[in-house]
């Protein structure tokens, strides 16, 4: 069981520590189909590929890919729920498939939308059989719960079973149950499903105060790309069991970019003070035109400055915003690319 205290942030010394290492992991399923009345054949199916990566204690990292790709199998195997086919995998330390049971105690999951709540109880009784598994010293789970009761607004649906809840407040109520035990690493599968817009920036600001108070390392894997751009600085990209990207943020629009026909663009939104023919600059084209308000693109890999300073120079402006590239945009044509 983690001895992480919750009132004060994890050792600063302890940071650059890897928590999550991987070595050339492989994993192979034996599949069979049907090819004839009687006979059967058996493939090969390399669902994750020779990865390498390590993530250090204090990240939040994404874990990106279309579906099929490798991402379940991976977390699967960093939980012990799967043995690597290859290679070498250990988490705090710890071999998942070896110590499962070891492991559990360092290791917060929320799988998407299957709960690991009971489906007939109340929420707190669930998160009191949780304490009782994980024997979480009464003072530690009372503080825990506290702090998610607060700002995960759970405080109405304590008493509520499980199976009344909605989506998004079961969701909320597994993140919760999965920091119960001041887990060192937490898998989040899709953690703003079933969230309204104001339910999703709250859960982002909470899982970021979680991150920066307590150290908490997190591997996060989602199809809202927000999530992505608002709490990880770090993604990686898998495609077919191999990671095709591993890196800042920033820098997957430019591997997105690069070796394609067409560059990826970023967009300057300008509000002018009254409505205008369409603007015209070099190096930028304009995309819409509503009223007073122009969308122009540029080159992703170009700096913004010049044609700010231009807009600013030559017409009556009263604000203006740069937009990034869609990540799914960049993703897809990262695929397209090894087509």
């Amino acid at each position: 069981m983690s001895t992480t205290s919750t009132s004060t942030p994890r050792s600063a010394s302890r940071e650059s520590e890897p928590v999550i290492e991987l070595e050339e992991v492989a994993k192979v399923f034996d599949v069979r189909r049907r090819t004839g009345r009687w006979r059967r054949e058996k493939r090969q199916v390399r669902a994750v590929d020779g990865i390498s990566f390590t993530v250090r204690r204090g990240e939040m990292v994404g874990y990106i890919g279309p579906n099929g790709a490798g991402k379940s199998t991976t977390i699967k195997m960093l939980t012990g729920i799967l043995t690597p086919s290859g290679g070498r995998l250990r988490v705090a330390g710890i071999d998942p498939a070896r110590e499962r049971t070891r492991l559990a105690h360092r290791i917060g999951v929320v799988f998407g939308q299957r709960t690991t709540l009971w489906w007939d109880l109340p929420l707190k009784d669930s998160y009191g059989l949780m304490r009782r598994m994980y024997r979480i010293p009464e003072d530690r789970y009372r503080r825990n719960l506290a702090r998610c009761v607060e700002r995960l607004a759970l405080g109405e649906l304590l008493d509520v079973p499980v199976r009344q809840l909605s989506l998004g407040q079961r969701m909320r109520g597994d993140i919760a149950a999965a920091l119960l035990h001041d887990p060192d690493v937490l898998y989040l599968d899709e953690p703003t499903i079933g969230l309204d817009v104001v339910s999703k920036a709250k859960m982002r600001g909470f899982l970021r105060q979680l991150n920066e108070e307590l150290g908490t390392t997190v591997l996060l894997t989602t199809h809202d790309l927000q999530d992505i751009e608002q709490l990880c600085e770090r993604v990686m990209v898998i495609d077919h069991g191999r990671l095709m990207y591993d890196g800042p943020l920033g820098g997957l629009h430019a591997a997105g970019a690069a070796g394609s026909v067409e560059e990826i663009e970023r967009t300057l939104v300008v509000d002018l003070e009254r409505e205008l023919p369409p603007i015209d600059l070099p190096g930028a084209r304009i995309v819409r035109v509503e009223g007073p308000r122009q969308w122009l693109a540029f080159p992703a890999g170009s700096s913004a400055a010049p044609l700010v300073a231009a807009v600013a120079e030559r017409y009556p402006l009263v604000d203006l915003s740069v937009r990034e590239p869609d990540i799914e945009d960049v993703i897809a044509r990262m695929y397209a690319g090894r087509g």
